[in-house]
């Protein structure tokens, strides 16, 4: 395999203490238009506005899944989920549904040892690793500690907390008692973004002094909808006939989200890291379009569906990359981005030499200059499973043109993006000679990665 060239951004190697530290910032379940600088209209988020502005907002950047754990899979090791049998989250990873037309294949239920981690080549150039939050991609014998991080702060096998709130635990929403581990000695009233926060800053405070990468992938915004009281309160007094976004519990998560990152960015300022520090901010899937306590969580309009489908709505998501030195201010890039993309991008930012991923790019030129040219063919899709928002499918764009190709009754559908980004017209019958190609195209795909798909029952 070919070895990742040294980035621009460092001329020559340099010693483990002056290469740049990484905070990679990942929400759970935040759709692309859940921000203000993104076209919310009830959400307020000016601390990711400002770290917009500072850096390059990713206008198409997506997942290369539409649920949670395979997309997290692929941030780390910069290979497809489909390439790695893990196309599900853990818990149904080996139990398909047996009363649907299909029957879905069993999949990877966690990241095996044999792949190589970002965390595990930081660590190897000397740097401290750290994983804070959720984790959520195998059981205790593939914790974080398994996969190079020298620190597991909340981390688990678990998807989501029973709560938000001190203590994180209990029965309350989901069938098994649930926890979330090493938060001990908390408050009555703590809410757990603020504290997965607290310990980030702990060790950004304790390791200021040597290069550090640090994971810290929130819970938030996944179910339970849980907000502060207080800020609930005052987004249910914004709230307006027409907005497109209108759940008060939801905008507070949203809100404290962004007070977070805020705060990171702060303590960043403060101990004078923030020029030496690439941070990354983005979400693992679209946005959760479902009802929760019968109150549709989020919309991601002008996007079609979300979480769990192929459609825009579930696999296009916010992306807002700052590497001082490198990014333009302020920068926007049109050109479309993959979660496999950011091994290659970080590790090469970093100066670091590791084995390239199969399905990943570099994306420093697109950092420097927004507007130019990213040399990458299709993006590959691949969600042989059911959820709420879809039947088992498959998907592959290619410039403007997007195919999306559905087990069930073997039927396709053709957008054109440019056009149409809510996926609105159906093309395949009007050209039927490019939904033909892209067909082939992706069927050749599916074939090359050994996609695992669904069969009849």
């Amino acid at each position: 395999m070919r070895l990742l060239i040294l980035s621009l951004f460092l001329a020559l190697p340099l010693p483990a203490q002056d290469r740049p530290n990484v905070v990679f910032i990942l929400a759970d379940d935040l759709g692309w238009s859940d921000l203000s600088s993104y076209g919310s209209d009830l959400h307020e988020t000016p601390n990711l506005d400002a770290l917009a502005q500072s850096g390059v907002r990713f206008t198409q950047a997506y997942t290369a899944s539409p649920v949670c754990s395979p997309t997290r899979a692929s941030i780390l090791t910069g290979k497809h989920p489909a390439r790695l049998h893990m196309t599900i989250w853990r818990e149904a990873a080996n139990n398909p549904p047996k009363d649907r037309e299909l029957m879905t294949p069993r999949t990877m239920d966690h990241v095996p040892h044999e792949e190589t981690t970002l965390a595990e080549v930081f660590k190897q150039a000397g740097y401290v690793t750290a994983h804070v939050g959720k984790w959520h991609l195998g059981t205790a014998g593939f914790y974080p500690q398994t996969h190079g991080f020298d620190y597991n702060i909340g981390g688990s096998l678990w998807g989501a907390p029973q709560t938000f709130f001190y203590p994180y635990s209990g029965d309350r929403y989901f069938r098994e008692p649930r926890y979330v581990p090493h938060l001990e000695g908390g408050q009555p009233g703590e809410y757990l973004t603020d504290r997965l926060s607290d310990e980030a800053l702990k060790i950004i405070d304790r390791h200021q002094d040597e290069p550090f990468f640090l994971n810290l992938w929130y819970h938030t915004v996944h179910t339970p909808i849980e907000g502060k009281p207080d800020v609930v309160a005052r987004y249910q007094k914004k709230i307006r006939q027409g907005m497109k976004h209108r759940n008060a519990e939801y905008a507070a998560m949203v809100e404290s989200l962004d007070e977070n990152v805020g705060r990171v960015l702060a303590r960043l300022d403060e101990l004078g890291l923030a020029e030496k520090t690439i941070v990354v901010f983005t979400s693992d899937n679209g946005g959760f379009i479902n009802e929760w306590q019968g109150t549709p969580v989020t919309d991601n309009a002008p996007l079609r569906s979300g979480k769990g489908s192929a459609y825009e709505g579930g696999v296009r998501v916010p992306l807002i990359i700052r590497a001082p030195g490198v990014t333009t201010a302020g920068g926007v890039s049109d050109w479309p981005v993959l979660s496999t993309d950011y091994f290659a991008t970080l590790a090469n930012l970093a100066g670091l030499e590791a084995d390239a991923p199969e399905d990943g790019l570099d994306l420093a030129p697109l950092l420097r200059d927004p507007a130019s040219p990213l040399d990458r063919g299709e993006l590959f899709f691949h969600y042989p499973h059911y959820y709420s928002t879809t039947t088992p499918v498959s998907a592959v764009r290619a410039g403007e043109w997007k195919l999306l190709r559905y087990y069930e009754d073997d039927r396709v559908e053709l957008y054109n993006l440019t056009g149409d980004p809510s996926e609105s017209q159906d093309l395949s019958s009007r050209a039927p000679e490019q939904a033909a190609r892209l067909r082939q195209r992706l069927e050749a795909w599916l074939k090359e990665v050994k996609a695992q798909e669904p069969s009849r029952q």
